[in-house]
């Protein structure tokens, strides 16, 4: 079954609406050799109709230019690339094609054995469908240092609350913190009642 991976950047207050202003001054050689990990082995990129325009309004234009992003550009391309949209057009981009039923596309891919590394950059909308669905296997945040305070935050409301399981922290000297998260079972219930034997004093 293939592992189903998310990577979003964030901010201290949710917001995964990137804004460069405060995005770009974080990113450093430990930012860009947590994102290489992230597209390492990719065999299937998800990404939602937006992030995919954005995408490939710039990525092939920097695969020709030929700069220093011109590798990873052409590592872009060349990958399959599975784009939420209920047209049937074509997309534009080499190996780029529709899904207008997202979550039954992703539960195939999950189980086709030729796929092992499914990986859904950015799309906001896409990793909420996958979470609410049971399909994404893990959450990895790069949590920047700021309070946005405007933008679209990642988690919506709605029932039930998520829980999740963390499976590495780590922090960069520029105060980003790589979170990864996989879904979990809910803890047990619990009120206040169970827990007085652990509030400061109880001890004593």
């Amino acid at each position: 079954m293939a592992i189903v991976v998310s990577t979003l950047f964030l901010s201290l207050d949710g917001v995964a609406e990137i804004d460069p202003e405060w995005h770009f001054p974080y990113f450093d050689e430990h930012m860009g050799a947590a994102v290489t990990e992230d597209y390492r082995d990719v065999d299937v990129l998800v990404l939602g109709r937006v992030t995919y325009d954005s995408f490939a309004g710039a990525w092939p234009d920097r695969e020709a230019a030929g700069g220093e992003d011109a590798t990873f550009a052409a590592q872009l391309g060349d990958v399959r690339k599975v784009v939420a949209t209920r047209g049937g057009q074509d997309l534009g981009w080499r190996n780029a094609e529709p899904a207008p039923d997202l979550v039954a596309a992703v539960r195939v891919l999950r189980e086709d054995p030729a796929v092992g590394k499914v990986l859904v950059a950015g799309s906001i909308s896409v990793v909420r469908q996958l979470l609410a669905a049971g399909l994404l296997d893990e959450l990895r945040l790069l949590v920047h240092p700021v309070a946005a305070r405007r933008g679209e935050r990642l988690f919506d409301e709605g029932e039930p609350f998520y829980a999740l399981r963390l499976l590495s922290s780590e922090a960069f000297p520029t105060g980003v913190l790589r979170l990864v998260y996989a879904p979990s079972a809910a803890p047990a219930p619990a009120a206040y009642e169970d827990v007085t034997d652990r509030v400061p004093g109880a001890d004593g």
